[in-house]
């Protein structure tokens, strides 16, 4: 677990990821929150398209930590990136990246982000929102030498679609179409401060600029 500065008048808030991805993202918010990992069964089920799958995950990453954690905000998030609505998972090795990328050169890829804050000072029917943003991105054409010299110098195995967007990988995409641009790093910020203000967490309060 890691954790971050407290503030009493603020509820508290965890992320429940253990990607640097995210953390950063959140960070930018300026809140003081901790990080706990989920710790769940990630399978996909047979029979759900990608975007259940990607919402029921968000959701199950923030109740298995709210169950652990009580009365406290816990962000869950997973992504999930198709072509022609096939998932494509995490490449885990260049071999397996090198493949995705030449399958999706010069072709649209959706991710789908979905996003879950559930807030355990409620009752379970009203704990959850959730929402999904999906991204369209388009790759380049680019030739094999290209794709496999991005890979090793960026080495993007950790991440669905084997690209980077907020580093070098940004270079092979040739666009990305989507209402919340940090969706694709992997918390969309625009609908997380949605929900975060729905639930009574204030952004712009005098205590707050004081800090």
């Amino acid at each position: 677990m890691t954790q971050h500065r407290t503030d009493s008048t603020l509820p508290r808030l965890i992320l429940g990821s253990s990607s640097v991805y995210r953390k950063e993202l959140l960070g930018r918010l300026g809140l003081p929150f901790e990080t706990m990992a989920p710790d769940i069964d990630e399978t996909p089920q047979p029979g759900k398209n990608p975007e259940a799958t990607a919402l029921r995950l968000a959701r199950e990453k923030a109740a298995a930590i709210a169950v652990r954690v009580g009365p406290a905000l816990v962000i869950g998030s997973d992504q999930v990136a198709t072509l022609d609505g096939l998932q494509i998972g995490k490449p885990g090795n260049h071999a397996n990246a090198l493949k995705q990328l030449q399958l999706m050169r010069g072709r649209e890829v959706i991710f789908h982000t979905a996003l879950c804050l559930w807030d355990g000072r409620q009752a379970d029917s009203a704990a959850a929102q959730v929402c999904n943003v999906q991204t369209v991105v388009r790759f380049r054409d680019l030739e094999d030498a290209e794709l496999d010299a991005y890979l090793r110098i960026e080495q993007p195995y950790d991440c669905a679609g084997s690209a980077k967007n907020e580093g070098l990988g940004i270079a092979i995409l040739e666009s990305i179409r989507s209402d919340d641009p940090t969706a694709l790093t992997g918390l969309p910020l625009i609908a997380l401060t949605g929900m975060l203000r729905r639930a009574g967490v204030p952004f712009f309060s005098a205590g707050r600029a004081a800090q």
